[in-house]
């Protein structure tokens, strides 16, 4: 290779997709400008579309999720399973622990460490509209209900995402673009402005998404930092000013890539949150916490199919606002994060089998989220049931610093909510640093190492959209947003999920097509022998009789 075609391809590598990333980047800067002018009439807006979205498509929220509950599960299970994310004969590219980690940080991390104390405390004080009884009734039906908002489902949304552009890309050797995981179905028009189209609202869902975690990180970071009395009254310009300084440690890590900034932080947020986790669990109330897990997912286990499908219908307005600050929120937040926790999945999963990815996945981030939320929200449920109580006064609260209202009254409380908050913001910049690279993956044309520079404009656009989230609303904004931008997506993700099943399905006909070939000729030479070795010696006439004994389909 010459020089300058060294030069050229070095360009190209350099290079961004222009016909996705301009108009991504266009829309995004667009309603950042628009908050930043005039965020009154922003919150307006969010308000009005939040009413309109929830109150005609909730139920197609519940319906889809739960579908993508039986999809994951069915070819995680089927056949189709010993299938390689890769050539058959690949090694997994990273370690399952460290592999584990990054795709359980890169999920939801940031979302556990917020809602863990917080989800379960709110449906108990104010439990879902048609729900009732005693208080530990209630207790008992909080903890149910958080295990379905952070069980199987969401992690299922992340399983047909990642999976359908595992294959593409590590299978089919697609670049790592949403777009070639509809080319069963579209074909070469992958290649135009529908290609186009798909990618862009994949960005714009994926930096919304993200832009929403990053808001409740900020939120609860603000928190504790007045909780510790480091600040006096959280306002917007705190906020402002933890985005700045967050967004730029995201910036250093995404510059240095996956295998060294994403992956140590990655593992240094696992070995954070197992130590928190464990402590909580040794100094908390130990039995009750292992004796409420079993019984709560043997409730959840119980229940699943009824509350997957459950969209308080009869309970009116109540129920509809329900909807919009929980389920509907949840089930919207998960799909606008799928393309960015989708494609970081994909990239990190080479080697594995599908099984395996949907184990991964699915089964075991499930199981770690369901200890996760009894330890911490059946630490504070004991401690409003049992104990001093504290957690909620006069009825309602503090969803931002409940975390450290509980953490607090452990031994070594002040100490314990210091290291949350150093926790929180490992997350943040773990969600932000991995969702930038997803993003600039997708806007330079699936460039596996796309141009630093374009990492950077990525990492501090997702910043301004959290900021102007914040500006425009706060957490109903941000709940809003993400329901909103989900709603697009969502059929990308139906489209995903028929193609996956094509492919897959196509792929094991041929196995079974090869398996049997080989079956006929193994026998085929196994009768020849025979018929050798019986006296046949001319090989004209083994080969007439040797039709006439094997059959045609074995």
């Amino acid at each position: 290779m010459t020089t300058s075609d060294r030069t050229t391809a070095s360009a190209a590598r350099r290079s961004v997709a222009p016909r996705v990333f301009w108009p991504s980047a266009a829309l995004v800067v667009a309603f950042v400008t628009v908050t930043v002018i005039s965020p009154g009439w922003m919150a307006s807006a969010i308000s009005s579309i939040q009413d309109s979205i929830i109150g005609n498509f909730g139920w197609y929220y519940t319906l889809i999720v739960t579908g993508f509950v039986v999809f994951a599960l069915t070819v995680g299970l089927g056949r189709t399973g010993d299938i390689t994310l890769g050539p058959d004969d690949e090694e997994p590219e990273f370690r399952r622990s460290s592999w584990f980690a990054m795709l359980f940080a890169a999920g939801m991390g940031i979302g556990l460490v917020f809602w863990g104390v917080a989800e379960p405390l709110n449906h108990f004080v104010a439990p879902k509209p048609g729900v009732g009884g005693a208080p530990d009734d209630l207790a008992q039906e909080s903890l149910v209900q958080s295990f379905l908002h952070w069980g199987l489902h969401p992690w299922a949304i992340y399983v047909v995402a990642g999976l359908a552009i595992a294959y593409a890309i590590h299978r089919k050797n697609r670049p790592v673009s949403i777009r070639w995981v509809l080319e069963p179905l579209l074909g070469s028009r992958v290649n135009g402005w529908v290609g186009d189209a798909i990618d862009i609202a994949a960005i714009v869902g994926t930096l919304f998404g993200v832009a929403t975690s990053l808001g409740l990180g900020v939120l609860q970071i603000s928190s504790g930092l007045s909780f510790l009395g480091l600040v006096s009254d959280p306002g917007n310009w705190t906020y402002i000013i933890l985005i700045g300084g967050i967004t730029a440690l995201a910036v250093f890590s995404v510059v240095t890539g996956v295998k060294r900034g994403i992956k140590w932080l990655s593992n240094i947020n696992m070995v954070l949150v197992a130590g928190l986790l464990l402590f909580v669990l040794v100094a908390g109330p130990t039995a009750f916490i292992l004796s409420e897990t079993v019984q709560s997912v043997g409730l959840y286990l119980q229940n699943l199919i009824q509350a997957s499908f459950d969209t308080t219908a009869l309970q009116g307005a109540a129920g509809q606002d329900w909807q919009a600050g929980w389920t509907a929120f949840y089930w919207g937040w998960w799909i606008s994060w799928a393309p960015f926790v989708g494609v970081f999945i994909a990239r990190i999963s080479r080697g594995r089998t599908v099984r395996e990815f949907v184990t991964g996945v699915l089964v075991v981030p499930s199981v770690v989220t369901f200890l996760w939320f009894t330890a911490f929200g059946g630490t504070a449920l004991h401690r409003e049931l049992f104990g001093g109580g504290g957690l909620v006064v006069d009825g309602e609260v503090d969803t931002n610093g409940a975390l450290f209202g509980l953490l607090s009254e452990l031994p070594a409380g002040t100490a314990l909510v210091a290291g949350s908050v150093i926790l929180i913001v490992l997350f943040f910049v773990t969600s932000s640093d991995s969702g930038s690279l997803v993003v600039d993956m997708l806007a330079s044309g699936g460039d596996v190492d796309p141009p630093k520079w374009s990492r950077v404009f990525w990492a501090v656009l997702e910043g301004l959209v959290a900021i102007a989230l914040l500006l425009a609303g706060g957490l109903t904004a941000l709940q809003t947003v993400s329901i909103t931008i989900a709603l697009p997506f969502s059929f990308v993700m139906l489209a995903m999920c028929v193609a996956t099943w094509r492919e897959l399905g196509a792929e094991r006909r041929a196995q079974l097509r090869l398996q049997r070939k080989l079956q006929r000729e193994e026998l085929t030479e196994q009768v020849s022998q025979n018929l050798i070795d019986e006296g046949w010696t001319n090989p004209n006439d083994t080969a007439t009789d040797v039709k006439d004994v094997v059959p045609d389909k074995v």
